[in-house]
């Protein structure tokens, strides 16, 4: 009978420690909350197709971040020395971002930009709500640090979203990528009310001039003199400016075609995988259920959907100015916003509802790839003020 005693003793302490190690023995309603968003996030990606290639990394990693263990087993992404530690260094040190800004540079075309200039001021009414954040920000009790990095949401660009908060407010930066990468994946169905409400079916329909062709020497200029014009005038934007710049003169320059291939391809993917993963597994229920996270999630989407308003009437304001021949749609102002290719197909989408034959995609293009210029020179510009 002893033996039979000491036996279950044994075995009675021993499964009672390994239940203690078990995430049902730490697990809170929180927990759970954010898993089922984790799931949620998966869901839209899978079912709905939308931005699967951004909302499965992040869903999976709130799937992660939210398993809950005993702190001594020293494997949580706050946790110093762990591997999500390691792998959320790039995330916190600011170093993922303009790899991801060379990778797009890569993969854009400035030629519409260049053949229609003016239309870079679409991008730079855009980043008007990037302002309107920040000052109400402020207002609710946001220190200016924590007010600059939730105010880079409304560019709708999660890479500056990213590197602005790592740089001014790193405790911020799970709920401020979150933001982001919502938004840009909700472009369809947050910019397309304000488009239809702001525009007239006149409007809708306008033709706009085709685009010029640009030179190969144009292109190659284009992203040195770019580089120099806007780094000259914001050093803040450097690392994501700089980054940006190089891919597409990688591109255009015609003799480096495998590294803008690298970059716009695994070099791009792997960086992905990795800032999705970490940022979704830094939304930990104990760090990111606080009352400071909602407040930036709707300051947020306010910020985007100020940015898509000022574009679109940016644009109506500038045709009071512009011959008949000349007048630009303004359904093409939403895609001031730094969400490429998203919002330019917004305004293709929109468009073709009212006139299948007029093709806005490339017309579109020049305010969003302004909108990704305009973004990381408001990202420089708050830096630099904040330094």
């Amino acid at each position: 009978m002893d033996n039979l005693s000491d036996l279950f003793s044994f075995t009675s302490e021993h499964f009672s420690q390994f239940l203690h190690y078990t995430a049902f023995a730490n697990f809170t309603m929180g927990h759970i909350l954010m898993i089922l968003i984790g799931l949620g996030f998966i869901f839209l990606a899978i079912a709905k197709e939308y931005e699967p290639l951004l909302l499965v990394p992040i869903g999976f990693g709130m799937l992660i971040g939210n398993i809950p263990f005993p702190s001594a087993l020293n494997i949580g992404i706050y946790q110093e020395g762990s591997v999500l530690n390691y792998l959320y260094f790039g995330v916190t040190h600011g170093i993922y971002p303009p790899l991801i800004f060379l990778g797009i540079g890569a993969m854009l075309d400035f030629s519409t930009l260049v053949s229609n200039p003016k239309l870079i001021l679409l991008g730079a009414a855009a980043q008007l709500g990037i302002f309107g954040a920040y000052a109400v920000s402020l207002l609710l009790g946001f220190n200016p640090f924590e007010a600059a990095s939730i105010g880079i949401i409304g560019g709708a660009d999660g890479p500056t979203s990213i590197f602005l908060s790592s740089r001014l407010a790193p405790h911020l930066v799970g709920a401020v990528a979150v933001s982001a990468y919502c938004y840009m994946s909700l472009v369809p169905a947050l910019q397309t009310p304000i488009m239809r409400l702001l525009t007239s079916k006149k409007e809708r329909v306008i033709r706009m001039k085709p685009t010029r062709t640009v030179s190969k020497r144009e292109k190659i200029i284009f992203p040195i003199v770019g580089l120099l014009l806007t780094c000259f005038m914001v050093p803040g934007g450097l690392p994501l400016l700089g980054m940006l710049f190089f891919g597409n003169l990688l591109k255009e320059s015609g003799v480096t075609n495998k590294l803008a291939e690298t970059a716009k391809g695994p070099l791009t993917d792997i960086v992905m995988i990795l800032i999705g993963l970490t940022v979704g597994a830094s939304t930990q229920a104990n760090t990111f259920l606080k009352k400071e996270s909602i407040m930036i999630f709707l300051i947020g989407i306010v910020a985007f959907m100020v940015a898509t308003t000022f574009g679109v009437l940016f644009a109506k304001f500038m045709n009071l100015f512009l011959s008949k021949e000349n007048k630009i749609n303004p359904l093409i102002g939403n895609a001031g916003v730094s969400a490429v290719p998203n919002a330019a197909k917004v305004s293709q989408s929109l468009g073709q509802e009212y006139d299948k034959t007029n093709h806005l995609l490339m017309h579109a293009m020049a305010p969003n790839v302004a909108g990704v210029i305009g973004s990381a020179v408001a990202a420089g510009i708050l830096l630099s003020f904040m330094s």
